[in-house]
């Protein structure tokens, strides 16, 4: 699949929205960015894999869980498939309230329905080595 200018800038728009709408604390407006039975895996920063905005919701509002304060993306690179779907990966970090940063990768497919273009799956890599020639 070819994308259009127009494709990349909806759909690098969809990825950037995340992090204004989650620290601003507008989980409704997630609707936006994903499929309701959204695939969000985040096992490698041990919450494992949600499944479904309900489930997100829940996760993401749980009392005690540390999120950060503040999250960012960059360096997006969006590459269609034969199947008409895009895989966008992306760089992300986190400041947390303590002041410290962790950095991640965003794995997303993102898929063209009624709606627009929403993220149907997002693993989320936690980046905890530094490259070692």
């Amino acid at each position: 699949m070819t994308l259009t200018v127009e494709d990349r800038v909806t759909i690098t728009d969809l990825i950037n929205r995340h992090g204004h709408l989650t620290d601003a604390g507008d989980l409704d407006g997630w609707n936006e960015l994903f499929l309701p039975d959204v695939v969000y895996d985040v096992t490698d920063l041990g919450g494992g894999v949600l499944t479904g905005l309900e489930a997100l919701w829940e996760a993401t509002l749980t009392p005690g869980v540390a999120h950060p304060v503040a999250h960012h993306v960059t360096n997006i690179v969006l590459t269609g498939t034969a199947d008409g779907r895009v895989r966008a990966l992306s760089k992300g970090f986190g400041v947390n309230a303590d002041g410290t940063v962790g950095s991640v990768t965003y794995e997303d497919t993102v898929v063209r329905g009624d709606r627009g273009w929403r993220i149907s799956r997002r693993t989320v890599r936690a980046r905890r080595v530094p490259l070692i020639p």
